[in-house]
């Protein structure tokens, strides 16, 4: 699903977009767009807060020379790959998302320990340092995101960081997928058709060390990888998935190092865009089934909770993806869960309606909402759930992600 922003009002910057967690990031990166090495990296493992106005970060050096107008997403660009695996930095946001189940063996041959996990690292372009001559100015910002879904546990784990590129400190790399944020890496490595996705994260209470294998070829949402997302054409983004990717490798909680092995997908989604106006929030799935088809859907909601914009995709087993076209799916919420932390109310079950088919999304754990108000300002849900027929049985497990229920999208 995309991640998407609204515009904001000079002189406040563009906000970075993509989901949730970049809301706050806009004014992060304009407190830190001058600032020198030392001060970049107190910021590096964690989204600090800082004292410095938006007024002085602009103030780093203006360039003269003309300001090059900002590339965009075309709806008749053919992705190409490895290349489309890396950064798009010329565009204003970008993201990596990689969810999935783990399992680990039970103690002393009991059951198996079952979890879900997220790393996500996002690209944000800084468009108030872009006429800065300074080699200080940050020009791009990388936040990193980690959660672990502990199901025995019932508990969420979760963790985050933000810095600026440069300086060892973090990198978007263009040509094919290398992102870091100091010790936190997502990387591919093979040929394009046989990538394989490294990715270590160790993060306050847990760590993931994590090889991905590609199962299938690469799918392309939308039109060829366009994927619309608003009654506009420039709301849209160029997006790609990895469905049903082979994991092993190993999960540390509380001290102890767990084999593990599973299932994951992998969004990568890049734009220029930004949300439609009457977009409060979205609704989305990615779900790996267990006869290997991969079902994603989507879909924006206006402020009276009905549907904006939807879209999505379903790709049965060695067949050519079906794309869903606006208007062809439809959530329709079920059981709700009321956060103790926020009152936001969640819709943790859903039946999901898309052309030929009807499925419901049953959420594995209540409780998988993530408030990062203290840092990035925003609360959402995302977190393991199960995906069911219309007789009830469990045919496959992805993530759900819902977003705009503790308050609308405002920057």
């Amino acid at each position: 699903m995309t991640r998407l922003t609204r515009p904001t009002p000079q002189p406040q910057l563009p906000p970075a977009t993509r989901r949730q967690c970049l809301l706050t990031l806009g004014a992060w990166a304009a407190s830190t767009a001058g600032a020198r090495p030392a001060q970049a990296a107190g910021v590096a493992s964690s989204v600090a807060s800082t004292s410095a106005s938006p007024a002085a970060a602009l103030a780093a050096s203006p360039s003269t020379a003309p300001r090059i107008p900002p590339a965009h997403v075309d709806p008749g660009h053919t992705l190409r790959f490895p290349q489309d695996f890396g950064a798009h930095p010329a565009l204003r946001t970008e993201w990596w998302y990689l969810t999935g189940k783990l399992q680990a063996a039970g103690p002393k041959g009991g059951a198996a320990r079952t979890f879900g996990f997220q790393v996500t690292f996002f690209r944000s372009r800084v468009d108030a340092a872009a006429d800065s001559r300074s080699a200080f100015a940050a020009k791009q910002l990388v936040f990193a995101h980690t959660a672990l879904t502990d199901l025995q546990g019932q508990r969420l784990l979760h963790d985050q960081r933000a810095a600026r590129t440069g300086f060892g400190l973090a990198d978007a790399t263009e040509g094919d997928t290398h992102v870091h944020l100091r010790d936190w890496t997502l990387q591919r490595s093979g040929p394009a058709d046989r990538s394989t996705y490294a990715t270590r994260v160790q993060a306050r209470e847990h760590t993931l060390d994590l090889r991905c294998v590609q199962t299938q070829p690469v799918l392309l949402q939308g039109e060829g990888g366009f994927s619309r997302k608003g009654p506009q054409l420039a709301q849209a983004s160029h997006y790609y998935s990895q469905p049903q990717l082979a994991v092993q490798g190993t999960l540390t909680l509380q001290g102890q190092a767990m084999a593990v092995q599973g299932s994951a997908w992998l969004d990568h989604e890049w734009s220029e865009a930004l949300l439609d106006a009457d977009a409060v929030g979205w609704d989305w799935i990615g779900m790996n089934l267990q006869d290997g088809s991969a079902l994603t859907a989507f879909r924006l909601r206006h402020r009276n909770g009905s549907t904006l914009w939807s879209g999505g995709s379903l790709r049965r087993p060695g067949q050519v993806p079906r794309a869903f076209a606006n208007g062809e799916v439809r959530f329709t919420p079920g059981r709700a869960w009321t956060s103790p932390a926020t009152q936001a109310r969640y819709p943790v079950q859903w039946q999901v309606d898309v052309p030929g088919a009807r499925y419901t999304v049953h959420a594995l754990l209540d409780n998988q909402e993530l408030d990062s108000r203290q840092s990035t300002g925003s609360v959402y849900w995302e977190g393991l759930s199960e995906l069911r027929d219309e007789k009830g049985q469990a045919i496959g497990r992805g993530y759900l992600e819902m977003t705009g229920y503790a308050s609308p999208l405002q920057l």
